[in-house]
Protein backbone atom coordinates (compact mmCIF):
# COMPACT_ATOMS: atom_id res chain seq x y z
CA UNK A 1 0.00 0.00 0.00
CA UNK A 2 1.20 3.41 -0.98
CA UNK A 3 1.48 6.36 1.76
CA UNK A 4 -0.80 8.55 1.67
CA UNK A 5 -0.39 12.06 1.42
CA UNK A 6 -0.87 15.28 2.73
CA UNK A 7 -0.20 19.14 1.24
CA UNK A 8 -0.50 21.79 4.37
CA UNK A 9 -0.35 24.90 3.59
CA UNK A 10 0.24 26.85 6.63
CA UNK A 11 2.18 30.46 6.63
CA UNK A 12 2.53 29.65 10.95
CA UNK A 13 5.52 27.67 10.99
CA UNK A 14 4.76 26.09 14.68
CA UNK A 15 1.36 25.44 13.89
CA UNK A 16 2.58 23.81 10.48
CA UNK A 17 5.34 21.74 12.24
CA UNK A 18 3.37 20.67 15.06
CA UNK A 19 0.15 19.45 12.15
CA UNK A 20 3.29 17.95 9.72
CA UNK A 21 4.57 16.10 13.12
CA UNK A 22 1.79 14.49 14.26
CA UNK A 23 0.70 13.24 10.61
CA UNK A 24 3.48 11.85 9.64
CA UNK A 25 3.79 10.05 12.80
CA UNK A 26 0.28 8.41 11.86
CA UNK A 27 1.79 7.33 8.31
CA UNK A 28 0.85 10.40 6.44
CA UNK A 29 3.75 11.90 3.90
CA UNK A 30 3.58 15.43 4.29
CA UNK A 31 4.71 18.16 1.94
CA UNK A 32 4.57 21.87 3.99
CA UNK A 33 4.01 24.79 2.42
CA UNK A 34 3.56 28.76 3.67
CA UNK A 35 2.76 30.79 0.65
CA UNK A 36 -0.88 30.96 -1.11
CA UNK A 37 0.49 32.34 -4.15
CA UNK A 38 2.12 28.85 -5.02
CA UNK A 39 -0.81 26.74 -3.52
CA UNK A 40 -2.52 26.46 -6.88
CA UNK A 41 0.83 25.01 -8.59
CA UNK A 42 2.10 23.05 -6.20
CA UNK A 43 -1.34 21.14 -5.88
CA UNK A 44 -1.22 19.99 -9.31
CA UNK A 45 2.34 19.14 -9.21
CA UNK A 46 2.22 16.98 -5.98
CA UNK A 47 -1.48 15.25 -6.79
CA UNK A 48 -2.14 14.74 -2.76
CA UNK A 49 -5.05 12.65 -1.46
CA UNK A 50 -5.82 15.93 0.80
CA UNK A 51 -5.26 19.41 0.93
CA UNK A 52 -5.02 21.04 4.77
CA UNK A 53 -5.48 24.91 3.63
CA UNK A 54 -5.51 27.45 5.96
CA UNK A 55 -8.14 30.44 5.61
CA UNK A 56 -5.54 33.40 5.78
CA UNK A 57 -2.64 32.88 3.84
CA UNK A 58 -0.16 35.36 2.08
CA UNK A 59 -0.20 35.59 -1.29
CA UNK A 60 -3.64 34.03 -1.64
CA UNK A 61 -6.44 33.35 0.79
CA UNK A 62 -7.52 29.79 1.42
CA UNK A 63 -11.03 30.93 0.18
CA UNK A 64 -9.68 31.62 -3.22
CA UNK A 65 -7.44 28.85 -3.47
CA UNK A 66 -10.87 26.68 -2.99
CA UNK A 67 -12.79 28.53 -5.25
CA UNK A 68 -10.08 28.11 -7.99
CA UNK A 69 -9.61 23.98 -7.18
CA UNK A 70 -13.21 23.53 -7.05
CA UNK A 71 -13.68 25.05 -10.44
CA UNK A 72 -10.85 22.73 -12.18
CA UNK A 73 -12.40 19.28 -12.98
CA UNK A 74 -9.27 17.43 -11.88
CA UNK A 75 -8.83 18.88 -8.54
CA UNK A 76 -12.73 19.22 -7.49
CA UNK A 77 -13.38 15.90 -5.60
CA UNK A 78 -9.91 16.88 -3.86
CA UNK A 79 -10.51 16.32 0.01
CA UNK A 80 -9.54 19.89 1.50
CA UNK A 81 -9.55 20.28 5.44
CA UNK A 82 -10.00 23.99 6.09
CA UNK A 83 -8.24 25.81 8.82
CA UNK A 84 -9.29 29.23 10.41
CA UNK A 85 -8.15 31.42 13.17
CA UNK A 86 -11.07 33.14 13.07
CA UNK A 87 -13.95 30.25 13.77
CA UNK A 88 -16.67 32.48 13.44
CA UNK A 89 -19.72 31.39 12.04
CA UNK A 90 -19.46 33.43 8.72
CA UNK A 91 -16.15 31.64 8.25
CA UNK A 92 -16.95 28.71 8.73
CA UNK A 93 -20.06 29.02 6.20
CA UNK A 94 -17.88 30.80 3.73
CA UNK A 95 -15.66 27.61 3.96
CA UNK A 96 -18.67 25.14 3.31
CA UNK A 97 -19.63 27.69 0.09
CA UNK A 98 -16.43 27.41 -1.28
CA UNK A 99 -16.31 24.02 -0.96
CA UNK A 100 -14.90 22.74 2.04
CA UNK A 101 -14.74 18.96 3.12
CA UNK A 102 -14.62 20.09 6.47
CA UNK A 103 -13.83 22.72 8.43
CA UNK A 104 -11.56 23.04 11.63
CA UNK A 105 -11.23 26.18 14.06
CA UNK A 106 -7.99 27.50 15.98
CA UNK A 107 -6.59 26.79 18.62
CA UNK A 108 -7.48 22.59 18.20
CA UNK A 109 -5.74 19.63 19.16
CA UNK A 110 -3.42 18.32 17.23
CA UNK A 111 -5.79 14.82 16.96
CA UNK A 112 -8.53 16.45 15.63
CA UNK A 113 -6.62 17.55 13.04
CA UNK A 114 -5.81 13.31 12.01
CA UNK A 115 -9.17 12.77 12.97
CA UNK A 116 -10.38 15.51 10.28
CA UNK A 117 -8.04 14.28 7.85
CA UNK A 118 -8.93 10.66 8.36
CA UNK A 119 -12.74 11.24 8.14
CA UNK A 120 -12.29 13.62 4.50
CA UNK A 121 -10.45 10.41 3.22
CA UNK A 122 -12.10 7.10 4.03
CA UNK A 123 -10.26 6.68 7.30
CA UNK A 124 -7.73 5.51 9.16
CA UNK A 125 -4.80 3.47 6.53
CA UNK A 126 -3.16 0.95 9.41
CA UNK A 127 -0.43 1.01 11.64
CA UNK A 128 2.77 2.79 10.55
CA UNK A 129 5.74 0.82 9.82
Amino acid sequence: MHQRQVLLIEDEPHIAEAIRFILSRAGWGVSVLADGAQALAQIVAQAPDAVILDLMLPGRSGLEILADMRADPTLAALPVLMLSARGQDRDREAAERAGATAFLAKPFANSDVLAGLEAITGGAQGTPV
